[in-house]
């Protein structure tokens, strides 16, 4: 049904006007007596608990930061079986994100190209709505800086978002590698990162309950960046690595240049973005196999996560793929995964 009726309709809108439509219209739809129930039923197929960095997750499908920043939809979402959900990217103050229009759809490579610029309501307004958070599903939190806090700064902002949502989150992702916020990624060098991660560490470890620490990496890393972020994160000792953002190589895409160049700047996550993916977290594994992984990347089926998880993850999550494939996707993928079981 969603493919055939409801995707081709929401593709003729404005993507981002199609993602809030599509979300406040299920939001309704949760609101008629039983809806509730019977996805929670349906969804109970898809159960197969998993144990990564000390926290239970009902199954290894979870859905990337980015499609609920101010985790509005959280509840809802709970409902189409994802094990988890992650909120975000947040930061301290609200901020409106770059001008519009910033995502577009590339279906001929079943991808998209965004440029949202963490917009987002700011981390008081998360902290109010994860008050009334779901129970049963995992929810981490996704932090970064704002847009015009300077780099050397930066530490005070990921502490400001990380000091008001501990204890609200159960897992924390640290995002410096967003090509759309300008000079973000500069912060995985290795003397930065180091001091952010090592900061936030410290923190965490003064609290009475310890919570998980992720980074989330680019796909477009050299060799040698790479084995820096890796050490940091050794070094560190966080939990592990969040493999990977989207990605500014555009080769390859199924569009003429002067169609790709009128988009303008952006990431591109989906479909092209699975093989960088698995690359990275091939040699994250190869490098220091003891590093807990959640990968993203060009995650639509049940294969697609298969691969991922025997590439070194423990974790999946999709984003793209939720849009392009519909709601059944979570199920689908955690049945696949039961039975490859």
């Amino acid at each position: 049904m969603y493919q055939r009726f409801i995707k081709p309709l929401f593709f003729l809108l404005d993507p981002e006007k199609a993602h809030y439509l599509a979300m406040d219209l299920f939001a309704l739809c949760c609101k008629i007596p039983g809806v509730k129930a019977y996805y929670k039923r349906r969804n109970h197929s898809a159960l197969n608990p998993i144990n990564v960095a000390g926290i239970q997750f009902p199954n290894a499908v979870g859905l990337a930061a980015g499609f609920d920043k101010n985790g509005k939809w959280m509840h809802e979402l709970a409902l189409l079986g994802f094990g988890h959900i992650e909120v975000g990217t947040v930061t301290p103050l609200p901020q409106p994100g770059n001008d519009k229009p910033r995502l577009f759809r590339l279906p001929k490579n079943n991808a998209l190209i965004n440029r949202m610029g963490f917009n987002n309501e700011g981390v008081d307004a998360l902290v109010k709505r994860l008050e009334k958070r779901p129970t049963d599903i995992v929810i981490g939190g996704n932090i970064g800086k704002n847009k015009w806090t300077p780099n050397e700064e930066a530490n005070k902002d990921y502490l400001v978002c990380f000091e008001k949502l501990h204890g609200k989150v159960d897992y924390f992702v640290v995002n410096v590698s967003s090509p759309n916020t300008p000079g973000l990624r500069e912060l995985q060098e290795k003397e930065p990162l180091l001091q952010l991660l090592m900061g936030l560490q410290s923190h965490d470890l003064q609290k009475k309950s310890a919570t998980p620490i992720f980074l989330k990496i680019a796909p477009d890393l050299t060799e040698e960046a790479l084995n820096d972020i890796i050490d940091v994160v050794t070094q560190s000792q966080i939990a592990g690595i969040i493999a990977t953002n989207t990605t500014i190589d555009r080769n390859g895409l199924s569009y003429s240049q002067t169609h790709i160049e009128n988009i303008g700047a952006g990431g591109v996550s989906g479909q092209p973005v699975k093989q960088k993916s698995l690359n990275i977290i091939r040699a994250i594994k190869a490098q220091n196999p003891s590093l807990t992984l959640i990968g993203v990347g060009g995650i639509f089926n049940g294969q697609d996560a298969i691969e991922s998880l025997q590439a070194g993850a423990s974790l999946v999550q999709v984003y793209t793929g939720f849009i392009y494939e519909g709601p059944e996707i979570a199920r689908n993928i955690g049945l696949s995964l039961r039975h490859n079981d």
